[in-house]
């Protein structure tokens, strides 16, 4: 008798359980954006014969299911403390933790993409930049620090360099990987903190002829705090937010930016946008197509065109101590042949092409 007891509560709670997360799918509304995972979420799908005959539909809506789950994130949590603390595995979902350093496990080199990026960049150079000075540079990603050390894969960063210089033509290598380390970039982050870059700028400037010193100048170091990272979601697990340090002073507060996809003027750091989808956007507002930092206290005439990712815009306002202007350009927001209705190529130009190890093993996205 108190086994069927028994048996009939367990049953029955079992039953409430189930109905109760049924019933609260149903109820919750869908949401459209994932901020611990910074992904759009797949929202509810509209029907259509056509997808039911080709099958489409169940695939379509088991990816909702799983995107719109009430207690989404509990259940990732969990699953990641399951895989790292209790069957010991070394990482959770390609993500992996070293001494706090949370960072994605990269290992398969595209050589034909990267390739692929040196061709792009011979041919910038063969339409635009003849004759004007030009350099290259490669932003290593943490792995390449602390990944073998730590029995972790990763991309052969060295084979990617060399690839680079063999095959790019008119342009000088500047080599950072000996002047980083894992402590340079953040521990929940793929990007470098701008504070730890002031030697990187030195020596970009340095090798393309620049005098000037950007470890002369004097900085007003400002904290943001907390910021959690593009890798915090993906790690699923409770980690400690770290902050954003900001690095000003009078040529960068007297510094205007002009935003060529509205027309607009704003200022170098935007710390209403710390809390938004990225935080990372403080940084010249973010991803831009084109845009164009004008140095209002040093008319020396000179500029510098940097074909960047989202590393350059940390440290641009940086490097802004050597130029009149600095144009920053993305070329996975805007194709190259729209480049000479923006830009005047006749002027007195230094070019610096810096791209991160994750842009170059999947360059099909610069345009």
């Amino acid at each position: 008798m108190k086994n069927n007891i028994k048996n009939i509560v367990v049953s029955s709670a079992f039953i409430m359980i189930i109905f109760g997360f049924m019933l609260a799918n149903i109820i919750m509304p869908d949401k459209e954006f994932s901020f611990s995972e910074r992904r759009k979420l797949i929202t509810r799908t509209d029907f259509s014969a056509d997808k039911l005959m080709k099958g489409e539909l169940a695939d379509e809506y088991e990816k909702y299911i799983l995107d719109q789950f009430v207690l989404r994130d509990a259940f990732r949590s969990l699953k990641a403390l399951g895989k790292y603390y209790v069957f010991a595995q070394k990482d959770n979902n390609d993500m992996y933790i070293v001494n706090g350093i949370v960072e994605k496990m990269e290992y398969r080199l595209n050589e034909k993409s990267v390739l692929n990026a040196a061709d792009k960049l011979n041919k910038i150079y063969e339409k635009y930049l003849t004759g004007k000075n030009v350099h290259f540079a490669i932003i290593p990603n943490k792995g390449y620090y602390i990944a073998d050390k730590n029995g972790y894969l990763t991309i052969d960063y060295d084979r990617m360099a060399w690839l680079m210089k063999q095959n790019i033509k008119n342009m000088e290598y500047i080599d950072l990987s000996r002047e980083l380390t894992a402590e340079d970039y953040y521990r929940l982050d793929i990007h470098w903190r701008q504070e730890k870059i002031v030697k990187i700028a030195d020596l970009l400037l340095k090798e393309m002829g620049n005098d000037t010193k950007v470890s002369d100048s004097v900085y007003t170091e400002k904290k943001l705090y907390p910021f959690y990272g593009s890798y915090y979601g993906h790690a699923a697990l409770k980690l400690k937010p770290e902050d954003i340090i900001y690095l000003t002073n009078k040529t960068i507060e007297d510094a205007s930016v002009f935003d060529y996809e509205d027309n607009s003027r704003h200022e170098v750091y935007d710390e209403d946008l710390f809390n938004g989808t990225d935080s990372y956007d403080v940084f010249l507002s973010g991803a831009k197509s084109l845009i164009t930092v004008y140095n209002e206290n040093y008319k020396n005439g000179k500029e510098l065109l940097l074909f960047r990712d989202s590393f350059g815009s940390s440290i641009a306002p940086l490097m802004l101590e050597g130029y009149s202007k600095i144009t920053l350009i993305d070329l996975r927001y805007i194709s190259t042949d729209l480049l000479e209705k923006y830009i005047d190529f006749s002027q007195d130009q230094d070019v610096l092409f810096l791209y991160n190890t994750q842009i170059l093993n999947n360059s099909s996205m610069l345009r």
